[in-house]
């Protein structure tokens, strides 16, 4: 196949052009469900392997609103109409912060606020780049934090917006605990019975070491878009991680036989996993194409530009 060709739909790709951090006309309704907290970024200038004792390093650091739920909102805005976030918050200091920062971008606030809880907080450290790469990423999350405990209820309180929604978005962290894969689940019922696209985006990139394929794989059967990176499909399958395109091809072929449904499999693979997507939708689409992301480019963001450029890209092909 052709690099930037496809079969079975359409023939252009839906990141060139334009890049994912262009804009177009802005359209559609989209509601997100996620996770809202307060991240710590920061960069060393030394390797992880190196520090054998206590070290100070002076570098960059900011503290941002941050979660699944807000990175990928804060993307969307540009692109879609309207886009709503749900998500459970803590009652702090920061609430304030986190419910200003969705008004400066453009989000419509629609967070459920648990009394006396703290936010959470997540701390992310990147060390030098080795050899031109990227560098490790360490991400520190604390376990207890108000997403987990969205419940049935609360989404269900949202029903009437996403009904009309064009688009809900789902992320596998609300899998990780019992509660907040309860209103997961129903949320992806009541956009189904409405008519509205499911989309889910497959993370933890570690979930198939946090739980069985058989918590993961029917919820990936009620999505009509999937966003994973093709490593992680291919070890909740109990496959070889694909080493190239032919590989990443065999992989969407055989979650043909693994996953009910027709959901569209936007595979994400590469020297970074960035660098390339494969579409894939049984007796459909079937596309390959470079997402621009190159060498030097900032990781941080561009996966959730990239999704929003795709759900934009497939909404208006439907």
């Amino acid at each position: 196949m052709d690099a930037d060709a496809g079969t079975g739909g359409a023939a252009r790709s839906p990141v060139r052009p334009p890049r994912p951090d262009g804009t177009g006309r802005r359209r559609f309704s989209l509601f997100v469900i996620g996770d809202v907290r307060i991240e710590v970024r920061a960069a060393l200038d030394v390797r992880f392997g190196e520090l054998t004792a206590d070290r100070l390093c002076y570098g960059p650091a900011r503290a941002l609103v941050a979660g699944t739920a807000v990175n990928l909102a804060r993307c969307a805005v540009a692109r879609f109409r309207r886009v709503s976030v749900l998500a459970k918050v803590g009652d702090d200091e920061f609430t304030p912060v986190i419910r200003r920062e969705l008004r400066r971008i453009g989000a419509r606030d629609r967070l459920r606020v648990e009394p006396g809880a703290p936010n959470g907080v997540t701390v992310m450290v990147r060390d030098r780049p080795a050899g031109g790469g990227p560098g490790v990423r360490l991400l520190v999350a604390e376990q207890d934090a108000p997403g987990r405990r969205l419940t049935e209820s609360e989404v269900r309180s949202a029903a009437g917006s996403i009904r009309r929604a064009d688009a809900l978005f789902l992320d596998g962290y609300s899998l990780l605990s019992p509660v907040s894969r309860a209103a997961l689940r129903a949320a992806a019922g009541t956009a189904r019975a409405a008519g509205t696209a499911v989309a889910f985006d497959l993370v933890p990139h570690d979930i198939d070491a946090r739980l069985p394929a058989a918590a993961v794989l029917p919820v990936l059967s009620a999505a009509d878009v999937v966003f994973a990176e093709a490593p992680t499909l291919a070890r909740l399958l109990g496959r070889a991680v694909p080493a190239g395109a032919d590989e990443v091809r065999a992989l969407a072929r055989a979650l043909d036989g693994a996953v009910a449904g027709r959901p569209l499999w936007l595979l994400r693979f590469g020297p970074t996993l960035l660098e390339r997507v494969l579409a894939y939708q049984r007796e459909g689409l079937s596309l390959e194409y470079g997402t621009g992301y190159r060498d030097g480019d900032v990781r941080a963001g561009f996966g959730d530009r990239l999704a929003a450029c795709e759900l934009y890209w497939w909404l208006s092909s439907r």
